[in-house]
């Protein structure tokens, strides 16, 4: 392996930071919607001309990226286990899957890691990275017809009504609590409009080698040609975790929604509201599913052709680790999230255990020749659009409480001045701490 290579994977140091209380309702979730409803089965799509309504693949091409690692190129289950490393999950049916160290970078193991398949919502993550940046919270936005014009059939929605007015946080709280299309849409029409929204986003996508990822619809709807991997969903939501905001959004629970406006008895105009709460089952729990102890976002997905996607980061005695599956074969309520849970509970207990596969890669931008403390020239840039080293979880916070934070993603730090700052500290003020158990 290369030396910058090496030096990229290198363990950033990490800064307590200050804990903010957060309550969460262990109440059933609202059932979710789906992404889309295409009529299509399930299907494994592994190239960026692909059908949406195809019929489905159960076998992954035999050349794919070998971008992070050779090993994350191959077929199959990669995985290095070490003197009491623990086995496996045995039941674990996704297509395509992938556990890594937030952190480090390394890939503590993958199966088919870089397969091209179908990413349903979880592709929002990558709309969010590009798109949150750009426009401040409080400001407001009316929306037109226009604005909501070609939404797919089916769509999941928040409820946006057309000649209503919403701030820019009201709509991203409709992105990452209910998956809504019509937020996407809403977002992308302030954007200079979808297909704009679309060439950003693919041009981040390059930015952070993404490279298995084809953007076609800003909202992750089912269209032919667009494809990610577990791979390049792991980079992404990385990259979006060190940003506050993208932390904050994927990280709440439920939240309040403002509604249609409406006249009372007395003639005054009153803004109706609704509750919404976020489908992400490890997050606020189902039926079947208790929120999982340490988990921080970060977003789902389902629609008909990819079945269900979701990538989670989860934080448990100062290790944190990424977990994207794609496509569970095993045809059961929650499964997706039920695999992603033991997949996490085997990364923590496999940490320091297992020789990484691979790595997560740094954006191209990154000098990852520069030694820790050090600095390297690159371009210039808003911070705010690039990822920034976080800090990790506060390892002395109350026994037993899993702490859900800021993830350290920790490739490096976009000065305003165009500088990169490689593997120094970057405190986040703002981690939280969780109540909930698994």
């Amino acid at each position: 392996m290369p030396a910058s290579k090496k030096t990229a994977r290198r363990r950033l140091p990490v800064t307590s930071a200050a804990l903010l209380s957060f309550s969460l309702s262990l109440s059933p979730a609202a059932p979710a919607f789906a992404d889309a409803s295409p009529t299509a089965s399930p299907t494994a799509t592994s190239t960026t001309t692909a059908d949406p309504t195809a019929p489905p693949s159960a076998t992954p091409p035999a050349n794919m990226s070998t971008v992070g690692g050779a090993r994350l190129g191959r077929a199959g289950t990669q995985v290095n286990l070490g003197s009491g490393a623990p086995v496996l999950p045995k039941d674990v049916t996704a297509r395509s899957w992938i556990v890594s160290d937030a952190e480090t970078g390394d890939v503590l193991a993958a199966h088919n890691a870089h397969w091209r398949l179908p990413p349903a919502s979880t592709l929002k993550m990558l709309f969010a990275d590009t798109v949150l940046p750009k426009f401040p919270k409080d400001q407001k936005h009316k929306v037109e017809v226009s604005d909501l014009a070609g939404i797919g059939t089916g769509s999941s929605t928040v409820g946006i009504k057309e000649g209503e007015t919403y701030t820019v946080h009201d709509l991203w709280l409709g992105v990452f609590l209910r998956s809504g299309n019509d937020a996407v849409h809403v977002l992308s029409a302030m954007n200079q409009g979808v297909d704009r929204t679309v060439q950003d986003m693919q041009a981040h996508a390059d930015e952070l080698q993404a490279l298995d990822t084809h953007v076609v619809t800003p909202d992750g709807y089912d269209e032919a040609g667009q494809v990610s991997s577990a791979y390049d969903l792991t980079l992404i939501a990385r990259s979006g975790m060190q940003k506050k905001d993208f932390r904050e959004y994927c990280k709440t629970v439920r939240a309040t929604f403002p509604g249609k406006t409406t006249k009372n008895t007395k003639g005054k105009e009153i803004r109706e509201s609704f509750e919404i709460q976020n489908t992400n089952r490890l997050l606020a729990g189902d039926s079947d599913v208790t929120p999982y102890q340490g988990i921080a976002g970060v977003k789902n997905g389902n629609t008909s052709n990819a079945g269900a996607t979701f990538t989670g980061v989860a934080e448990r005695n100062g290790k944190v680790l990424l977990v994207t599956v794609m496509n569970p074969a095993k045809d059961e309520h929650n499964e997706v999230y039920k695999e992603t849970a033991r997949l996490f509970d085997w990364g923590f207990q496999a940490a320091g255990k297992v020789e990484p596969v691979g790595e997560l890669v740094p954006p191209k931008g990154a000098d990852t020749t520069a030694q820790p403390g050090g600095t390297a020239s690159g371009p210039a840039g808003d911070q705010s659009t690039k990822p920034v080293a976080a800090s990790s979880a506060d390892k002395g916070g109350t026994s037993g409480i899993g702490i859900a934070l800021a993830v350290t993603g920790g490739l490096l730090v976009l000065l305003a001045a165009g500088v990169f700052l490689v593997n120094r500290r970057w405190p986040v003020p703002d981690l939280v701490r969780r109540r909930t158990r698994r």
